[in-house]
Parts: structure tokens; C-alpha cells; sequence
């Protein structure tokens, strides 16, 4: 035992020296010359890459100080993250391409217009955007960075030249600032001196809720299409000001894998890209392997992944024009860690990442005109597919939620025009003002059917990602495919709100409609000015105008602000959120009288959030960023690790995201229950059902699909297993609107976004079943026939009563991604109607 003790200790010694030993000749290619005036990395961060984790303000100010040393870089800031670290991207090529920028720029959006075949692809430069370290603890990429735009600043001679010459380079060398800083900071002040190998080394299990997120703890590698975060807008827009040709995305996955590179698993395609667009990605492929063999790193392909959702880096130049690219590096996840593989350390894991960097640059260079040619030829060929009418959305009710899916659409240049007139279509009603109408037969046609349409059969059941996005659903919006051209008003420049907000003065109440998206805001900045404020439990009619279900009242007697002062602050709140309040001289009605206890007492929610070790923190993060970023309602993360020692008297509301649910125990189990007793509410999520039911907060009656795998090989095993998982689904629900928790909703059908298999049996009580599947649930994407029988009938929500308390649960997510508007007021509904339930 001493002697291999003994041997442990000269290999983490040969380790450490290694690292104290680095320098750039371990990355940069042999026999190459370098500019001397261009700064080294080392020469401004104080350490080589690799013996130290970058933090993003050393990259950034490395990154600037290099573009003022070369003129083959310009630099700029495209705005910030939520921590305000700048988003920068480097623009690399030659001098004379500099000198052109813009005419080149212009040219590649000719490329991809009518009038594509004006342009000379003979000299044209092709356009590669690579981008590092959207997940910010998989930091090889973005380290890696540093020494590529070092090496394409500094190294001399006519291969560089050339290379420089037939590309422009959009240079983005880290996609997510604050998680890189997150991850570079725990990775560095955990490393030793004599580095520890040791995967169980605190240095390698990084402290919750990591970096592999941003700021609201989201995954910004699904974001490319919903583009509802800062860092993606950034990055969105620079996409389609140049539709690059190539686009890399460059990640780490676990510590015993090896390298993968692109295509994926090649049935797994999403069916809208052309199979040309694969054809094309292990061309490029090619290239890798020969960069890998020649440093002999060993990698694989074909695997694993897959390009089925447009959201992900690697997917979304797919489905416009582009070839995208992912790379995974086995991860060191700090600096030196033992692995299947042998010693991975950190400096190898840049090398490859560095490697492909070139390759690419490579095999776009070589491929240059095969790919300005694709491009083109995407587009055109897109412009000969016969599509006819147009997309219509909308919510007579809802300008707020129509507005945000327009803002998105709008974003990925997809041309949208006014409604023409108010219409009614196969029964589903469209009012102007409150709809958008959208011609397929446009530029962004392949883009725009992949975002609305309905999907249910698949080549393979198996998915990296969700299966369905179906945006008009997501946003809970009446959407039709096939609207006449005859409704087409004029084309919208620029998306704004359609309703600027209005009240009218009353001396006696005011009456607030639910529908509206911001609704929730409104109302807590009512309640936080000390207002009365009450929720109508019943419609009714009043000064001929019809009132919902969840009308919120203001009366003007009584309360702590004079009769100006309210309509002072109502006209502020209308203003600003877009809401219409309407001020009314009477109480009586046709339905319940304004002075009726149908109209319950609301009050000011205090909100405290589930955090910490053992919660998954995408969810606890979309709840996060829905409250402070949308509604503008304060919440306090309380973490499991704290929790015995809370004062929860504080709060009125506790939410517990999805979770592991080992880091609540018995005694937490208690404290809750005696704080809901007390009259506090409960609000869980997915997995919080089956806590609820093993800790007594709900009787629950799960149904449980019969998966037995019949004439299912060992080698068929895993595709099986995986075949029965949801990985996110869209699915059709009936709602009762006379139950608190639908309050807003002016339909009796919700569409719901499922990614978990707890299936809840209803109630025999039908009363209690206000969320209920129908009985052919599916909308769009996929799920196992089995899973599917299992679903039918089953809730999705259930409440229960504790004392003076409530226990209200979700199976589903109704935060998921900041892009499911249509269900955020689900939420919203639980902490402001709670206790009408």
C-alpha cells in the first residue's frame, strides 16, 4: 500500500508540474511564426491558459486589448447580461475584408433573398460564428478562446492569410459571462497547490446551483428560439444580421467521455432540415477527425446527440441555412481529475476545443463556395415550396400574451401584418388590435412552420430535448393555419403593445378584468400601496358591460388614499402594465352586487422560494425570474440547508420547486405543516407530488403505466427505457373557469407543456378537478402509447385544505423555459386566490 501511496504522490506532483510548466507551444500548431506585437494571453491575464481558470472580466479585457493590438479584429459590446458583464463579439478576418465589412455583410443577406443569384460566390467569404461556454462550468471552451483569437491575431504567413481572406469570423468568446465567472471562481478557489485528481475532491462538485446557468439559473443553450433571455437577444440579432454559413457551440459533457463532434444521431433530425444539411456537417466532420488524429485525441460521432429541436446552438442554424456544429469535450470540471480515460486535465480539454476551433475554420474555407451555395440554395428552394394563406393569432382578451409571441416572431425577422378586420374562423373568434396575421409564403417560411406546427409522429421516439414547442399554444393564444390572405392589413415595422391603458375617474369603484397577462402586477402594485382590493368568485354585468369570472374590485371609501390619489395611481398602473380599469358609479348589477361576499378580501402576498442543494434550480430559476423580471413581486430564496432555522411566519406563500427531496426531512416535514395550519400556502411542483403523498399533505392516487418490455433485446435496453420518458410534450386539458385557479381564462381548454410522469387520478368529487386531460390528450410531440392511456382523464392540479392553510399542487410546469406565458397565471392564481378555493 506505501508504494502505490508513494506512486500517488509523484503523479500529483508530475501533475502540478506540468500545469506550473505550461506554456502556448502545448496548443498552437508547429512551425508557425507570430506577430510579436500582439499581446499573449499570459502576457496580460499572468498565467497560460489552462493553468488557471479564466474569469470573464480577464477575458474580456484580454479580448480588448487585442483588438486594439491587430487590425484584423474589431470588438463590440452588443449589450449585458441580467449582472451587467458586457456581451462582446469579435469580428475576425483580413485587412481588406475589414474594408468591406458591410458589403459582404450585405451580401450574405442577399444570399438569402430573391435576388440571390446577383451575388459572385467566386470571392464572397464565408461566415463562421463560433461561440464558447453557454453552459458556464463547461469552461474549456471559452479558455479555449483566449489562445484561438490569440493565434488568429498573431500567427504570420500565407496559410493564415488565406484563411483570413475567405472567412469572417464572428468571434463570441463566452456565451454566458455570468456563469463562466460562477464556475471560475469555485474551479480556482478550490485548486490546490499540488493539484488533487481525485474526482471526489470539493474542487469537482461545485456548490449549488453551479455554473452551468445564468443569472436566473436557465439553460441558455434552449433559448436560441424563444430568445426570452438578454444574452440570447444579443446573439439573435447578430445571427440574422449575417445568417452564418457555419456555427460551432462548444461544450463539455462528463469526465469519461471522450470528444464528440457533429452529425448526431442522424434519425433523430428534425424532418424540416434537408438531409443536405447533414450531408454537409460530416463533410465538414472529415476535417475534425483529421485534427484529432493528428494530436491523437480520441473522439466519436453519430452518437448521443441529436438535432431534432430548433432552440438548442447547434440546431437553430439548421432550419436557416446554416450548418450547426456541437462539440462535447470530456470535462476535467476543474484542473486535473482521474477518469476512465486516464488523467483528463484541464489543458488537454482546451487543446481539443482549440483543435476543432481550427478545423472548422478549416473546412469552411476549403468548402467555401459548397457552402455560400447551400445557403443560397436553402432560401430558394424554400421560395418554390407551395405554401398558401397565412398563420392568424390571437387572444380577444389578452393583448399582452399576443403582443410577446409577435415580439418573438419579430425578432427572427418573420414578417407579421395588422388583422384587416375582426374575424371569425372555424369558430374561433380574432379581433384587431388583438391579432397578428402571418403569410406563410415568406422569406422565413421553414422557421415559421417550425414554430406553429403540430407534430405526433416521429421517425425515432428518442429526444436530446423537448419533442413539441408549438408557440401560439405556449402562449395560451387562438391560432389558425390557414387564414385567407383577404384579412391581411399592413405589415407591422415595429412591435409595441396595442393597448397603452386607460381608466376612467369614478367616485365610487373600480373593476379590473383578469384576462390580461399583467393582471398579476397590476394587482401587487395595488396591494402594495395599501389598497382594498377583492376578487369577484362570480360573473356579472354592470353599466352594460360583462365582468369574469376573477374580476378584481377597488372600492374608493375606506381606504388609506383619497378618491384622486387612487385614480391617480390606477392611471400609473393602467399605463404601465397596458390594462384597461374601468371606474363605475354603481354597485348594482345583473349577477352579484358589487357589496356580495361573493367578492373575497385579498391581501399582499409574501413569497418565500424553495432553493438550494437537492432543488433543480431551472425550475426554482423560472420562478424565480417570472416574479422579479415579469411581475415585479419580490421573493426571498430560502435554501433547504437554512430552512430549520427560518422564521416563516414571514411569509404567506412557500413554493417548492421540482426537487430530490432528500433535504427535507421529518422534522422540516412538521414545520411546514404547523406554518400551513397557521394559515400559509403550499405550492408545489412535479415531483412534489409524490413528497406530498408520502409525507401525509395530500392523499394521492397515482396511475401507473404497465411498461414490461416484451421481446426487447439487452442491445434494445436503453432506447426502450428512453422511449417511455417525456421529454416535453404539449398536451389538452378542460377547465372548470368558475374555479379560482382558471380565474383569467377565457376558454374551457388549456394547453399544457409535460415533461414528468406523475399521473394523478382524479377526484370523485368532480368539483375538485378543475384541471382534468381529456381523454385524447396529445397536441403535439411525442409520448409512449402506454404513457399516453395513463395520461387520459388524469389532473394536473390538486388543492387540498390543512387547518387555516392550503396545499395546492402541479404535476406540470407552468414556468417552463420563461416562454410558457399561457400558463404563468396558474401560479399567479394560487398565490392570489388561495384561500377562495
Amino acid at each position: 500500500m506505501k508504494y502505490l501511496y508513494a506512486a500517488f504522490i509523484f503523479f500529483i506532483g508530475i501533475t502540478a508540474t506540468a500545469q506550473q510548466n505550461l506554456s502556448l507551444d502545448y496548443y498552437l500548431p508547429k512551425n508557425d511564426t507570430y506577430n510579436s506585437s500582439i499581446p499573449t494571453p499570459q502576457s496580460v491575464l499572468g498565467f497560460v491558459p489552462g493553468k488557471w481558470h479564466v474569469s470573464h472580466d480577464k477575458l474580456v479585457n484580454y479580448m480588448t486589448m487585442l483588438a486594439q493590438a491587430s487590425s484584423r479584429i474589431t470588438i463590440e459590446n452588443r449589450g449585458k447580461t441580467f449582472e451587467d458583464r458586457p456581451l462582446f463579439l469579435l469580428t475576425i478576418t483580413s485587412e481588406k475584408n475589414h474594408q468591406n465589412i458591410d458589403q459582404i455583410r450585405q451580401q450574405h443577406l442577399q444570399l438569402v433573398e430573391n435576388d440571390a443569384n446577383t451575388v459572385d460566390l467566386e470571392s464572397l467569404p464565408a461566415v463562421v460564428y463560433q461561440g464558447f461556454s453557454i453552459h458556464g462550468n463547461e469552461p474549456s471552451g471559452a479558455n479555449a478562446a483566449l489562445v484561438a483569437a490569440y493565434y488568429l491575431a498573431a500567427a504570420q504567413g500565407p496559410e493564415i492569410e488565406n484563411l483570413l481572406d475567405n472567412t469572417v469570423i464572428l468571434f463570441d468568446p463566452c456565451l454566458n459571462p455570468d456563469g463562466l465567472q460562477r464556475f471560475a471562481y469555485w474551479a480556482n478557489t478550490n485548486k490546490s497547490k499540488n493539484i488533487s485528481t481525485d474526482p471526489q475532491d470539493r474542487e469537482y462538485s461545485e456548490v449549488w446551483p453551479g455554473g452551468r446557468t445564468n443569472h436566473y439559473w436557465f439553460d441558455m443553450n434552449r433559448d436560441w428560439l424563444p430568445a426570452q433571455l438578454p444574452e440570447s437577444r444579443a446573439r439573435i440579432k447578430t445571427f440574422h444580421q449575417w445568417y452564418p454559413n457555419v456555427l460551432t457551440d462548444h461544450h463539455e459533457m462528463g469526465t469519461n467521455s471522450t470528444f464528440f463532434f457533429q452529425p448526431g444521431i442522424q434519425s433523430r433530425t428534425h424532418p424540416l432540415t434537408p438531409k443536405l444539411n447533414q450531408q454537409l456537417t460530416k463533410k465538414i466532420a472529415n476535417f475534425h477527425a483529421k485534427a484529432l488524429d493528428k494530436i491523437g485525441s480520441l473522439y466519436y460521432t453519430e452518437e448521443n446527440f441529436d438535432d431534432f429541436y430548433y432552440g438548442k446552438g447547434s440546431t437553430f442554424p439548421d432550419i436557416n441555412g446554416g450548418i450547426g456544429i456541437l462539440f462535447e469535450q470530456g470535462s476535467s470540471r476543474g484542473h486535473a481529475q482521474q477518469s476512465a480515460n486516464g488523467l483528463l486535465t484541464f489543458p488537454y480539454t482546451i487543446r481539443n476545443q482549440f483543435t476543432t476551433i481550427l478545423s472548422t475554420l478549416d473546412a469552411t474555407k476549403e468548402m467555401r463556395k459548397e457552402l455560400l451555395t447551400y445557403k443560397r440554395d436553402f432560401y430558394a428552394n424554400a421560395r418554390k415550396e407551395t405554401v398558401k394563406g397565412a398563420y392568424l393569432f390571437g387572444n380577444t382578451k389578452d393583448a399582452g400574451s399576443t403582443y410577446h409571441l409577435a415580439e418573438m416572431l419579430h425578432r427572427h425577422k418573420i414578417e407579421l401584418h395588422e388583422l384587416k378586420q375582426d374575424v371569425t374562423i372555424n369558430g374561433k373568434a380574432f379581433k384587431k388590435g388583438y391579432s397578428y396575421i402571418v403569410p406563410k409564403n415568406q422569406r422565413q417560411k421553414r422557421l415559421l412552420k417550425a414554430i406553429f406546427e403540430k407534430r405526433t409522429t416521429f421517425q425515432d421516439s428518442l429526444f436530446y430535448d423537448i419533442s413539441a414547442w408549438t408557440l401560439p399554444m405556449a402562449f395560451n393564444l387562438e391560432y389558425t393555419e390557414n387564414a385567407p390572405l383577404s384579412n391581411v392589413g399592413s405589415k407591422v415595422t415595429e412591435i409595441k403593445p396595442k393597448n397603452p391603458g386607460s381608466v376612467n375617474k369614478s367616485s365610487y369603484a373600480y373593476l379590473m378584468q383578469w384576462h390580461e397577462y399583467y393582471s398579476p402586477k397590476a394587482l401587487y402594485q395595488i396591494l402594495s400601496k395599501g389598497l382594498r382590493a377583492k376578487v369577484g368568485l362570480q360573473s356579472f354585468e354592470l353599466e352594460g358591460k360583462k365582468y369574469d369570472y376573477g374580476t378584481i374590485l377597488i372600492p374608493i371609501q375606506n381606504q388609506i388614499l383619497s378618491a384622486d390619489q387612487i385614480h391617480n395611481l390606477l392611471q400609473q398602473v393602467a399605463s404601465e402594465n397596458h390594462i384597461n380599469i374601468t371606474g363605475v358609479q354603481t354597485g348594482l348589477t345583473l349577477g352579484i352586487d358589487l357589496g356580495s361576499n361573493q367578492f373575497r378580501t385579498l391581501t399582499l402576498p409574501k413569497i418565500a422560494l424553495f432553493t438550494g442543494q437537492g432543488i433543480t434550480p431551472y425550475d426554482a430559476g423560472e420562478i424565480w425570474h417570472l416574479m422579479d423580471q415579469r411581475y415585479d413581486i419580490p421573493i426571498t430564496k430560502i435554501t433547504t440547508d437554512r430552512f430549520a432555522s427560518i422564521d416563516l411566519s414571514k411569509y404567506t406563500h412557500i413554493i417548492l420547486p421540482n426537487s430530490n427531496r432528500q433535504h427535507i426531512n421529518s422534522e422540516k416535514v412538521e414545520k411546514l405543516k404547523t406554518w400551513i395550519r397557521n394559515g400559509g400556502t403550499l405550492i408545489g411542483y412535479r415531483n412534489a407530488a409524490q413528497f406530498f403523498k408520502n409525507n401525509g399533505f395530500m392523499n394521492i392516487d397515482f396511475a401507473r403505466p404497465k411498461n414490461d418490455a416484451k421481446n426487447i433485446s439487452f442491445e434494445q435496453k436503453q432506447d426502450f427505457s428512453g422511449a417511455q420518458y417525456i421529454g416535453g410534450a404539449i398536451f389538452e386539458a378542460t377547465i372548470d373557469r368558475s374555479h379560482p385557479i382558471n380565474f383569467g381564462y377565457a376558454r374551457d381548454k388549456v394547453a399544457l407543456f409535460r415533461n414528468t410522469t406523475f399521473f394523478v387520478k382524479p377526484d370523485t368529487q368532480s368539483y375538485n378537478n378543475p384541471i382534468q386531460y381529456t381523454k385524447n390528450p396529445l397536441l403535439s410531440g411525442y409520448i409512449s402509447k402506454k404513457n399516453l392511456d395513463s395520461l387520459a382523464t388524469t389532473v394536473p392540479f390538486r388543492h387540498n385544505d390543512l387547518g387555516k392553510g392550503d396545499i395546492i399542487l402541479f404535476t406540470d410546469n407552468t414556468n417552463f423555459r420563461a416562454f410558457w406565458y399561457g400558463t404563468n397565471k396558474l401560479l399567479m392564481n394560487a398565490i392570489f386566490f388561495d384561500h377562495t378555493m
